[in-house]
């Protein structure tokens, strides 16, 4: 028997190589996407739509200006299965380039926000239907605005039936 052909059973082997030959220094990256929790958001999205607002009293919105939403969502033949809300305040580090990789919104409405609160690299003024990023972005102003505002609320009804087609 020569020394170039020994056969050890694999337990040996195991025995005999208890550490590795080369030492990988296991420095694991932190993905700033791991660590950011999911948005906090209500309603279902299932026709991609994202209602985005500021209300630092309300998880999402308080109950008159839900209703208010409600009521615009049912005239543009929407439920909140639909759309979904999601209120700045309560969801860290909001930006366009993250609600389009987790929302998948093809039509985002800024209500009470300016574009570059989300980073948005585009800038436009109120009630002008911007295209940017295979998406539809509308500003306008809070829904705390439009409660007795016929003016404001014909505007806004303008834009929602040129993007919905209505």
């Amino acid at each position: 028997m020569s020394l170039d052909n020994i056969n050890l059973p694999p337990l040996v082997l195991q025995q005999l190589f208890t550490h590795t030959l080369i030492e990988a220094k296991n420095n694991p990256t932190v993905d700033s996407k791991s660590t950011e929790k999911p948005f906090l958001t209500l309603g279902n999205n299932q026709k991609k739509v994202l209602i985005l607002v500021e209300s630092e009293e309300t998880l999402y919105l308080p109950d008159n200006q839900l209703n208010f939403l409600l009521g615009i969502l049912a005239a543009c033949n929407l439920t909140m299965e639909d759309v979904a809300i999601l209120n700045i305040k309560k969801n860290p580090s909001v930006n366009y380039q993250r609600i389009t990789d987790e929302l998948k919104s093809e039509k985002v409405f800024l209500f009470g926000l300016q574009p570059d609160q989300i980073e948005l690299p585009v800038n436009f003024p109120t009630y002008q239907i911007q295209k940017f990023n295979n998406q539809v972005y509308l500003a306008a102003p809070a829904l705390s605005n439009f409660h007795d505002n016929k003016a404001e609320k014909t505007r806004l009804w303008i834009c929602l039936q040129q993007i919905f087609n209505i």
